[in-house]
């Protein structure tokens, strides 16, 4: 059990094998480095005891006689290292007397030698090959086999000098310098692992907060798939089985009302037969509207919960065909109604329910307002917005963020014959929400009202329409 445990795809267990893989991705490029970055990768000039060497050969010669010097400093040479004493007047002395160095390399001799020698030289020369002291005849080494040698010189107090040449790099970075470096990687290689780390975090935690907004646009959508580390797979198993309480709950409640409408008509109908019988006539009148008001709610009720439990499949069809097909409908009924857009665009959705929702607003347009014009255009996304598109009088600001809620009517002193329930909008923002669009009213500045509605376009025929979160209209 505790085996099973530890190769279970956790949260833990995804940090520590990043953890690791960066330690042994960091390993193995120091020993790339090490093996095959050349100069730079051997030790700092500290650690290779070339500056004790050097030291030791300069306290040497200096305390030496004159006479006995060239031949100590031709006993201190190496294969690497090469040691020569020039009296104070030669060429080589009067060169190194005369020549030109660069403070900063100077001025890093001698604080490497400063410790070992104290003040036995009374002068630091330090250059390379691009001095022109390089140049000058006699140096003991062939400059043709090592053109990257390193050259120190350090005049002794009888104004003789002793110069060393290293005849090539035996050293890698100075120690500041490899600081820098190694802190430059350990920074660069915190932020990868860091980046790489919390994507392999945070993007289950992504798909999952995309799922959770998908089932709180369509409670009725499938469940959500159970992948990802331990913890997340049981985060989505605990909202999945909420889920499933909750489309019980709709469940229950869409048929209970449906059937509590279904049922009022029963006694409506008993009601109207027994109006028949009464003799007053502005009774019998007030009597038959009221019923008839009460008849209109319950088709309304009825329609709305019939849209709620609505299990329409989703197909492609021609977006611009419906729009043109609403249109002629009531083109033939005597409205001027335009369509106005693309001659054809495919879309994914539920057809009938669409045809609802824009059938509902054209007529709700012509009712109140003028026969609109109806306009289809298509963002570089593929995102589609349907527009509908009146010259009435709008509608008052205050009641815009009130129109789609259940039973909210702008105008109070309409009877239900002729401004319905209140449900036809609130039926409409669910169609629409449910294929992961919105829809909106705004006031024109030119007068007249404006519907937007917006509609995610489709990747591919034969796809579902998407159940993600409304985006905002643009």
């Amino acid at each position: 059990m505790i085996r099973i445990r530890v190769l279970e795809d956790t949260i833990a267990r995804r940090l520590a094998i990043t953890v690791g893989l960066a330690a042994a991705v960091t390993f193995s490029l120091l020993q790339l480095f090490f093996m095959f970055g050349g100069q730079w990768a051997k030790p700092n000039i500290e650690q290779t005891g070339l500056l004790e060497q050097v030291a030791t050969v300069v306290r040497m010669l200096d305390a030496a006689p004159a006479p006995d010097r060239p031949a100590l400093a031709d006993a201190a040479r190496t294969n690497s290292l090469r040691f020569d004493w020039h009296a104070r007047g030669t060429p080589i002395a009067t060169a190194l007397d005369n020549g030109h160095y660069r403070e900063k390399e100077v001025a890093a001799g001698r604080s490497f030698l400063a410790s070992s020698l104290g003040n036995i030289p009374t002068r630091f020369a330090v250059f390379q090959e691009d001095n022109p002291v390089s140049l000058t005849p006699g140096l003991p080494y062939d400059r043709s086999r090592y053109p990257n040698a390193y050259f120190l010189g350090l005049r002794l107090s009888d104004g003789s000098w002793i110069l060393c040449i290293a005849l090539d790099r035996l050293w890698g970075f100075y120690a500041t310098q490899r600081i820098i470096l190694q802190l430059a990687t350990l920074a660069a290689w915190i932020v990868i692992v860091s980046l790489i780390a919390s994507r392999q975090l945070s993007r289950p935690i992504e798909r999952l907060a995309a799922a959770v907004r998908r089932f709180g646009e369509k409670p009725q959508d499938a469940g959500i798939i159970e992948t990802g580390p331990r913890e997340l797979r049981e985060v989505a198993r605990t909202i999945n089985g909420m889920q499933a309480q909750i489309q019980r709950f709709i469940a229950y409640r869409t048929t209970m009302l449906a059937a509590i409408s279904h049922d009022l008509r029963t006694p409506l109908t008993r009601i109207r037969l027994r109006g028949e019988m009464i003799d007053v006539p502005e009774q019998q009148k007030s009597l038959f509207r009221d019923v008839d008001e009460m008849q209109i709610m319950i088709d309304g009720a009825l329609a709305f919960f019939r849209d709620d439990a609505a299990g329409e499949n989703s197909m492609m069809f021609d977006l611009p065909g419906l729009l043109t097909t609403i249109s002629y409908d009531y083109v033939d009924q005597g409205h001027d109604v335009r369509y106005e857009g693309p001659a054809k665009l495919a879309y994914v959705g539920r057809l009938f329910a669409l045809k609802r929702v824009f059938s509902n607003l054209v007529e709700n347009a012509i009712k109140y307002a003028t026969p609109p014009l109806i306009t289809l255009s298509q963002n570089t996304e593929g995102d589609y917005l349907v527009s509908i598109i009146d010259n009435g009088p709008g509608i008052p600001e205050a009641a815009l963020s009130h129109v789609f809620e259940p039973y909210f009517r702008v105008d109070k002193s309409r009877n239900r014959a002729s401004g319905g329930v209140g449900l036809g909008l609130t039926s409409s923002q669910a169609i629409i929400k449910s294929h992961g669009g919105d829809i909106e009213m705004r006031n024109r500045p030119e007068g007249g009202l404006e519907v937007r509605v917006f509609l995610p376009g489709q990747v591919c025929a034969g796809q579902t329409p998407p159940r993600g979160t409304a985006r905002a209209l643009p």
